[in-house]
Order: structure tokens, then C-alpha cells, then sequence
């Protein structure tokens, strides 16, 4: 390497941003969506960790109240028709369904426990929904940055060869800033999809515990009822 090719090499400047400046602007929309996609993605993270979260501990402490011997007219007496918690929603339908279900005298109406079953059915499938609201999101993010980052490292790329055939010059100072700049647009890719993929696995396997949680309350309290049903 001449003298001169390798004094230009040492005043180019390789940050990321004077990298991101010198790219290209097909280059820049895909580090610009990128960059947003993983702003994104972390703000469904940490949103998705706090929901799930107070998910928990509000089954923690309805399950405390539940199984504490307190009559469960009043436990739904106490916590209303339309409560906060998921699973005092998923009881509040079953406890007004099964209300719904005495007729003026005080007898049953036949089916109640198939439909207090479907009642709290609907109100887990709702809850469900809920929970991996946006976790669609983050498998997107996780399976295309990859490929978003590697469309923009080939079209700098392009550019870059495309600026060598015009100045007919091959010194590393030519070819290396252009070459840069498109890497980092599949290092953002990366850095975009890594955390996704990691996340979506956690938070998808989190939201189907919650989910087995509300299914098996259901069937104890399923189990309750019908004892009471028989009696």
C-alpha cells in the first residue's frame, strides 16, 4: 500500500455515524427501519415483562382469596361484575352465568354447567388473546431483520463497486468505506433480531403458563359448582 492510499484510509472516519451519513439512501431507510424496529421491539419487551408480571400476581392473590373458605357469593359480591384482574374476570363469568342460571324460585335452569363452562371458556380465550397481543410483532421483527439488514449490506455493496468502476480505483480507501457502511446495516439486522427471537420464545412460553393457569382455576371452580350442582 503507497504512502498516499494509506493516509486516506487513516483520515477516514469509521464510526457509525459518519458511516450511517456516508451510506447511501436506499442503505439509510433500511438502518432507519431497523433501528426503529428494535426501539420497538424493546418497548414491547419491557411492556409485555410488566403486564405479565402484575398477570401473576394478581392470580396470586385471587387464588389466595379463593381458596380462603370465604363463601364465593361473596368473594363475587365483593369483587363486582366487571373486576380489573383476569382471573377474577374469568370467575366473575362463571359466578354470573351460574346466577343466571336460578330461575325465580330458586331451581336451575338445565345446561348451567355447560354453559358457566363455556362462559369461563370465552373470558380465558379473551385473556389469552391479551396476553400474546404484540408478540406477533416480535417474531416479525426476529425473522426478517436478518434479511431487511442483508438487503442493505447487498445494495451498499452494489453501490460501492459501482463507485470503484467510476473512479477506476481499487485501493483499499475506495473500496473499504463503502464496504463498512454496508455491513453495519446487517449488524443492525442482528442487533434488531437477536433480542426478538430470545424475547418472543420467553415471553410465548410465559403467556401459555399464565394461560394453563387460568384453564386449571377454571376447572377447579368447574369441579366446585358441579359438586354443588349434584348436592
Amino acid at each position: 500500500m503507497d504512502q498516499q492510499t494509506l493516509a486516506m484510509a487513516q483520515e477516514m472516519d469509521f464510526s457509525l455515524l459518519a458511516l450511517f451519513v456516508r451510506a447511501s439512501l436506499t442503505v439509510k431507510l433500511v438502518m432507519i427501519v431497523l433501528i426503529m424496529a428494535s426501539f420497538w421491539s424493546w418497548a414491547t419487551i419491557f411492556r409485555k415483562y410488566i403486564s405479565f408480571r402484575a398477570a401473576r400476581l394478581e392470580a396470586d392473590a385471587f387464588d389466595r382469596a379463593f381458596w380462603s373458605g370465604e363463601p364465593l357469593d361473596e368473594l363475587f359480591d365483593q369483587i363486582g361484575p366487571a373486576p380489573d384482574g383476569a382471573s377474577q374476570r374469568i370467575f366473575a363469568a362463571g359466578m354470573l352465568e351460574w346466577r343466571r342460571s336460578h330461575r325465580h324460585d330458586g331451581e336451575l335452569i338445565a345446561g348451567a354447567q355447560a354453559r358457566i363452562e363455556r362462559s369461563m371458556d370465552v373470558a380465558i380465550a379473551k385473556e389469552g388473546e391479551a396476553l400474546n397481543s404484540g408478540l406477533s410483532f416480535l417474531a416479525t421483527v426476529g425473522s426478517t431483520a436478518p434479511f431487511i439488514g442483508l438487503f442493505g449490506t447487498v445494495w451498499g455493496i452494489k453501490v460501492a463497486f459501482e463507485e470503484i468502476a467510476i473512479s477506476q480505483n481499487t485501493s483499499l480507501a475506495v473500496v473499504a468505506p463503502g464496504i463498512s457502511e454496508a455491513l453495519v446495516a446487517t449488524a443492525i439486522g442482528l442487533i434488531a433480531a437477536i433480542p426478538a427471537v430470545v424475547a418472543y420464545n420467553k415471553l410465548s412460553s410465559d403467556a401459555d403458563k399464565i394461560t394453563s393457569g387460568y384453564e386449571a382455576f377454571a376447572d377447579e371452580f368447574s369441579t366446585i359448582l358441579s359438586r354443588q350442582l349434584d348436592a
